[in-house]
């Protein structure tokens, strides 16, 4: 079985979210069950990184569509790797936008571009040695591809999983004849959507069959709540059987015993070590020698994530004897209103408006609580990678918070997306860490927890059997 992988980042290369962790880890994980090949635009970092790269094919220009040339190379363990090159395009700074939160105008433009090349490759029209009996696309991004098949009578099924509903890919309706897309396709069973054209409506569309990051949130996505306005469209589809959620994994690599990245490697029970890391994180970040609890945010810094919430329960954090470090990007006026409140405590509270990835794991295995407030959470994997590195999440009871955290076992739950819910987690971590004995064994029962990419990738091939047999 030959399978396409459509993604616009992946952490070999890129990365801005989960999709690049997923994109990275599930078409590995896939190979022992399928030939799983990855396509992904062109950006600066894919070139330098992934070389040699030869060249496959010659793409025609369509519409605003300008040409562009497909090239392949193979990463050192083994996965196949197309590159959509096409330098106006893909050769920026910044693969969505550039970097001070505005989207790049063009932005149809690159995704039709990228997809109408998946789905031209998949359908054997491009490379002489290949063609695929499925398309798996992710998000918006790459959501067109699944059109482009049906536009075009390439009659091969597909897959598309919503990482995250929210993000939509909206464009005016003069976009339509940009992207090379059919005048009939606008409509209400198509791509528009309220008048404008949505790349992830058209997959929701056009697509064989969804899935989404995790059971709870598949089913949270049916409801007004959380539907975006597509709920309708998506109810539709889970009551034909055509909507499933799976939960997606955490690579091997987050082990803190093994750790490259981490001052004391440690294991389950090895707390003095866990404690070690703990006083390299607060000299890394410049914070006060402490006894209480350090409380980490490694997040996006977006109100989806609960930001607000964070800087809401700070005080009440650090009045009680806790040390607060937050690392990540997003929205500006957050990054200020972080580090606004840690020039008034600079001795209890870090923030470092950026992302590395060693960074992160130093967190995650210094701090004693990871704070996960969000007010969605399609699956989120600091809760896993969190308690992986003996680090008790308080998440929201939503999405995969909802499916991967033990409530009072392996970290704490809240209920509602408000000042107070939270800081009933808040309090309920603060009484944990006064009983040692306690948080030793939450600890214990965290570190034990499995989050492998063999139980998802099962899921996700007996799902592609289905459609090929189909």
């Amino acid at each position: 079985m030959r399978v396409l992988f459509v993604t616009s980042e992946m952490s070999d290369f890129v990365q801005t979210g989960g999709l690049a962790a997923v994109a990275a880890a599930l078409p590995r994980a896939l190979n022992s069950l399928a030939d799983v090949r990855v396509i992904i635009p062109g950006y600066p970092e894919v070139l330098r990184k992934l070389q040699p790269l030869e060249t496959v094919a010659a793409c025609e220009a369509s519409a605003a569509l300008p040409a562009c040339m497909l090239l392949r190379s193979v990463t050192r363990d083994g996965l196949s790797v197309y590159v959509v090159q096409c330098a106006e395009l893909y050769e920026r700074r910044g693969i969505y936008g550039d970097g001070s939160g505005h989207d790049w105008p063009d932005n149809d433009v690159r995704f039709a571009r990228f997809s109408l090349t998946a789905a031209a490759l998949a359908a054997g029209r491009l490379d002489k040695d290949w063609s695929a009996d499925l398309v798996h696309a992710n998000d918006w991004q790459s959501a067109l591809a699944t059109a482009y098949l049906q536009w075009n009578g390439w009659n091969i099924p597909s897959l598309l999983t919503i990482h995250n509903l929210a993000f939509q890919g909206l464009f005016s309706r003069e976009s339509l004849g940009r992207i090379a897309a059919p005048d009939s396709a606008f409509h209400i069973d198509g791509l528009e959507f309220y008048g404008k054209v949505s790349f992830l409506k058209a997959g929701l569309s056009y697509s064989t069959h969804l899935t989404t990051v995790s059971e709870t949130y598949a089913r949270e996505i049916t409801t007004v709540e959380h539907g975006c306005g597509l709920e309708g469209l998506l109810q539709r589809r889970a009551d034909a059987r055509q909507l499933t959620g799976i939960l997606n994994g955490i690579d091997e690599s987050w082990n803190p015993s093994s750790c490259p990245d981490l001052v004391r490697p440690f294991a389950s029970g090895s707390w003095e070590e866990k404690r070690k890391n703990a006083n390299h994180l607060r000299r890394e970040f410049g914070l006060a020698v402490g006894r209480g609890p350090l409380f980490g945010l490694v997040a996006r810094l977006v109100h989806q994530k609960g930001v607000d919430l964070v800087l809401a329960a700070a005080e009440t954090i650090i009045n009680a004897g806790g040390q607060i470090i937050v690392t990540g990007k997003g929205d500006p006026s957050f990054e200020q209103a972080l580090l606004e409140a840690r020039r008034h405590r600079p001795q209890s509270m870090a923030v470092a408006i950026r992302f590395d990835s060693g960074e992160a794991r130093r967190i995650f295995a210094g701090s004693d609580f990871t704070m996960m407030p969000s007010r969605f959470e399609p699956c989120g994997l600091s809760q896993m990678y969190a308690q992986r590195f003996g680090s008790l999440p308080i998440g929201r009871r939503t999405g995969g918070l909802a499916e991967t955290i033990t409530d009072g076992q392996t970290g704490f739950l809240f209920r509602d997306a408000s000042p107070e819910s939270f800081l009933g987690g808040i309090v309920r971590a603060f009484a944990t860490y006064g009983s040692k004995p306690r948080l030793n064994r939450m600890r214990e029962s965290a570190m034990a927890q499995s989050f492998s990419w063999a139980k998802s990738a099962s899921s996700y091939g007996a799902i592609y059997r289905h459609l090929t047999a189909a």
